[in-house]
């Protein structure tokens, strides 16, 4: 079973830390840190493979789940992440039940879906030394899809309803712009949309996730009964860290 869902299954709050930097050494001091689970950002950060690679390899003493958000839904990008070693990938925009099938089906090999074939070369196989990989690399993979726009939360309940979709992901920030309220996540109607939201993943029978935008919203949406919670990012530590240790010095 994937790492990430047995943890999921667990019905403890699951809580992780955004990566953007995109550095090993970063990477390691998070992960020691206790968290969860991390994040690992090809989306928005300055990732390529090779430091997907690097941050892999150095959070792999720890105790903690890697899940990468892929730059987009697409076979190649998929293929790629999932040969990495990453078990459990988030999947930014999913706005159709069309879409998310197609997604589910770029991370199965043949015949349950359309993923490129490798394990000799591949990093997730032990580089072939793992037995039947290829007929169970599918039990160990988990996908999230991200809710993040309009579109998406009229078509929530099909896209929860998809066989391979294991939990959702809501992120606040695109979402709030898509319904007309860019940078203003807290709005009225962007929560109400949230609410909407991990009401249809809850009947859908799925876990939740969400974007935390601040510690106390972290705790709120623990109360909420979000599954798994981005409590915030090394971006953010490192920068209110660094503004806040010249403010203790300087008065």
């Amino acid at each position: 079973m994937n790492g990430f869902l047995k943890r999921l299954a667990s019905g403890t709050p699951q809580l992780g830390l955004w990566q953007a930097l995109a550095t090993p050494y970063t990477a390691e001091i998070c992960a020691r840190a206790g968290f969860d689970w991390l994040l690992f950002d090809g989306e928005h950060a300055p990732n390529t493979l090779q430091t997907l690679l690097a941050q892999l390899q150095a959070v792999a003493p720890f105790p903690v789940e890697a899940v990468a958000r892929v730059p987009i839904g697409e076979p190649v990008a998929i293929k790629h992440y999932l040969d990495l070693g990453f078990g459990t990938l988030l999947v930014p925009m999913v706005d159709s039940a069309e879409q998310a099938r197609a997604i589910v089906a770029a991370s199965r090999f043949p015949p349950l879906g359309n993923r490129g074939v490798a394990s000799a070369t591949s990093r997730a196989s032990g580089f072939g030394a793992q037995p039947g990989y290829l007929s169970r690399a599918h039990e160990r993979t988990a996908i999230i899809a991200q809710i993040e726009s309009r579109a998406a939360l009229d078509q929530i309940d099909v896209i929860a309803a998809v066989d391979g979709i294991d939990a959702l992901f809501v992120g606040p920030a695109d979402l709030a712009a898509s319904l007309g309220h860019l940078g203003n996540p807290g709005h009225d109607e962007v929560q109400a949309a949230i609410a909407h939201a991990k009401t249809r993943i809850d009947a859908a029978g799925k876990p939740a996730g969400i974007f935390a935008l601040s510690p106390g919203d972290a705790q709120r949406r623990m109360a909420d009964g979000f599954a798994f919670i981005s409590v915030g990012t090394d971006i953010g530590l490192l920068a209110r860290g660094a503004a806040g240790l010249l403010d203790s010095i300087r008065g």
